[in-house]
């Protein structure tokens, strides 16, 4: 099971580089779908996951994100989280939403669907390509359906918004997330 969630984070992790990477240099300070927040904020709110579960993992200080430099905060970010998820013991537990759950949970349920969803955000700031890998999005989205009332709590998503008839499997799951799309 490790090996299948060290893939899906890897995959995941490199679809949000590439628009991290591919982003106009003058669009870090565009709005992004999360109300308040800039391109900036979601590759700073993922690098510091990122930086956070490496360090839990690795035993040592989470590195600070800089933002000014959000190229560089993020490339450090992906590097420390993708060595310490192949080398350390993901059965240990870990701060989770619900209370320590074991690292390869935590990395699996949530991270890599935190990930998902702002490869959309991140993109749709920079003018990026908006397109998630499908099979991602429908697992992502039947695993987060039972926690409908979890995930309106302050602080994780906003309302949801009804998807319209015809929407495609991502606008209707970006839509649960309380996107507008």
């Amino acid at each position: 099971m490790s090996q299948e969630v060290i893939a899906r984070l890897t995959s995941l992790t490199n679809g949000f580089d590439a628009r991290v990477q591919a982003a106009p240099a003058d669009s870090w300070g565009n709005a992004a779908p999360c109300e308040g927040w800039t391109a900036t904020d979601v590759v700073a709110h993922i690098a510091n996951n990122m930086n956070g579960m490496a360090a839990g993992l690795t035993g040592t200080e989470p590195a600070a994100f800089d933002a000014t430099d959000p190229v560089g905060s993020w490339n450090g970010a992906r590097d420390r989280m993708l060595a310490a998820a192949n080398s350390a013991d993901l059965s240990q537990n870990v701060p989770g939403p619900m209370g320590p759950m074991p690292a390869e949970q935590m990395i699996g349920r949530f991270m890599c669907m935190d990930i998902l969803v702002h490869t959309w955000d991140l993109a749709r700031a920079v003018g990026g390509d908006e397109r998630l890998p499908e099979d991602v999005v429908a697992a992502s989205y039947s695993g987060l359906k039972p926690m409908d009332a979890m995930i309106r709590q302050p602080g994780i998503f906003g309302p949801k918004i009804a998807p319209a008839e015809g929407d495609d499997l991502q606008t209707e799951f970006l839509k649960f997330l309380g996107r507008t799309v």
